[in-house]
C-alpha cells in the first residue's frame, strides 16, 4: 500500500492519511480527486464528518443488523466508506442522488466494495421517484445499463433539509423499515428548503412505530437533528 505513494509530493494529503491510517477510504478519496477533479471541501467539512461519525457511533450502540441499506441523497457516499470501516452489521449499500456527477465519484471512493460483488453501488436517481420495491436502472463501470429490483431493510438520509416534498418521500418508505434520518436548523443556506426549528418539529415530520434514538448535535453554526426508528 505504502509503495504506491509518491513520497516527494507533500501536498498529497490523502496519500499521507492512507499511510498513517491504513484506511482504504483515503485511497478512494485520492482517486476521486485524481480522476474526477472532485472538490471534497464541503463533503469533508467538520460539520459533515461530525454528523456522520455521530450516526455511526449511535448505530453501533444500538447494535442492529441493518441488512440492505438505501442511502437517499447519498452525495459522494463518504458515509458509505465510513460504514464499511465501522463495526456495523449490514449486507450491501445502495446510494442514490439526483446529481449526475455524484455516482461516478461515489463509486470511485468506494471502488473496493463496488468490485466486491457490488457490496456498494451508486446510481443517479431522484429519490422523490422511488417506489417500493425499488426497480431502477444503474450503470456498470463500462457504461452498460443494469436493471435492479431491491427493497431496503434500512433507509438512511442525512440530507432531509434538502428534500423538496419530504412528506411524499417519507410516506413511500415501507412500514417496518429502519430509518436513520438527519436534518438541521441551518435556514441560511438557499438549498435548505426543509429545515426545522427543533427536534420536536422533526419528530412531527417523521412518525415512527418504534423510536430507537433521537438527539441533536452542536455543529457551531447550526444544530444537527437525528432520529432513528422503525417506520
Amino acid at each position: 500500500m505504502a509503495k504506491n505513494i509518491k513520497w516527494n509530493d507533500d501536498r498529497d494529503i490523502y496519500g499521507r492519511m492512507l499511510l498513517l491510517t491504513g484506511s482504504f477510504l483515503f485511497t478512494g478519496l485520492r482517486n476521486a480527486v485524481d480522476h474526477y477533479d472532485a472538490d471534497l471541501t464541503d463533503a469533508l467539512s467538520w460539520g459533515q464528518l461530525k454528523s456522520k461519525r455521530w450516526l455511526i457511533l449511535t448505530l453501533e450502540e444500538l447494535d442492529r443488523d441493518l441488512g440492505m441499506i438505501f442511502m437517499g441523497a447519498g452525495w459522494y457516499a463518504i458515509l458509505a466508506g465510513m460504514i464499511f470501516e465501522s463495526k456495523l452489521k449490514f449486507n450491501k449499500i445502495r446510494s442514490f442522488d439526483i446529481d449526475e456527477e455524484c455516482a461516478a465519484i461515489a463509486d470511485t471512493i468506494n471502488r473496493k466494495y463496488v468490485a466486491d460483488g457490488w457490496k456498494f453501488k451508486a446510481t443517479t436517481l431522484n429519490i422523490q421517484n422511488i417506489e417500493y420495491p425499488n426497480c431502477y436502472i444503474t450503470k456498470k463501470f463500462n457504461g452498460d445499463e443494469q436493471s435492479m429490483t431491491e427493497t431496503p431493510d434500512t433507509v438512511i438520509n442525512t440530507s432531509c433539509e434538502h428534500i423538496v416534498d419530504f412528506q411524499q418521500w417519507y410516506e413511500r418508505i415501507p412500514e417496518g423499515t429502519l430509518c436513520v434520518l438527519q436534518t438541521n436548523n441551518y435556514f441560511e443556506i438557499a438549498d435548505h428548503i426543509n429545515c426545522v426549528e427543533t427536534l420536536s418539529d422533526f419528530a412531527e415530520q417523521t412518525p415512527f412505530q418504534e423510536l430507537l434514538y433521537e438527539g441533536d448535535l452542536d455543529c457551531n453554526k447550526y444544530l444537527r437533528f437525528m432520529r432513528i426508528g422503525i417506520k
